[in-house]
């Protein structure tokens, strides 16, 4: 006897719905299915949510390869960060405003641990996520809130005194590819 394959429930689909509205705006098509593999990485188990861990969750039998795939997307891809985050409100605000209506804006800083100094914007500076200076990346964000939830509309890395006098750590991290933050996907 053959096992019968279930289709779809009403989340599975809305959730590939959203996935598919994503990779839409990420532009060209090659950037779709690295854009949906990268959603997938960051669902997944794992403490680390970087590029490598990622990848070896989603490929272990390919790992440079993904590797080198989801590293593309986040460094080097041309795809617009304002694009992204107007798709997510099309997509997110209808279905809050659904429970209640937009009670407040919400101006807010987060700070994103990291162990190097490479990145964009990294510096020793106050980090809410540990509650105390450290090596980190600062974003300011502005979200809209129900009384039930609340969604990021907008977003920008905070670039820290040190990195905007030192032009050549600024080359550097250029030639490096674009640096964008997890977490607001």
């Amino acid at each position: 006897m053959g096992t019968r394959l279930s289709s779809p429930g009403p989340q599975q689909r809305r959730f590939a719905a959203y996935i598919e509205g994503l990779a839409d705006a990420a532009g060209h098509a090659d950037r779709h299915i690295p854009l949906k593999n990268y959603c997938t990485g960051l669902l997944l188990d794992g403490e680390r949510k970087s590029v490598e861990p990622m990848a070896a969750r989603l490929a272990p039998d390919n790992v440079r390869r993904m590797h080198q795939s989801l590293h593309h997307l986040v460094a080097d891809a041309p795809w617009d960060d304002e694009k992204m985050l107007a798709q997510v409100r099309r997509a997110v605000l209808p279905a809050m405003q659904k429970h209640g209506p937009v009670v407040a804006w919400i101006v807010d800083d987060t700070g994103f641990p990291k162990q190097g100094r490479h990145s964009v914007g990294v510096a020793r500076q106050y980090c809410g996520q540990i509650g105390k200076q450290d090596n980190c990346q600062a974003a300011v964000s502005l979200s809209v809130s129900t009384w039930s939830s609340s969604l990021p509309v907008a977003w920008q890395l905070y670039l820290p005194e040190t990195w905007c006098q030192d032009q050549e750590r600024r080359r550097k991290a250029s030639a490096l590819g674009k640096s964008r933050p997890v977490g607001l996907v």
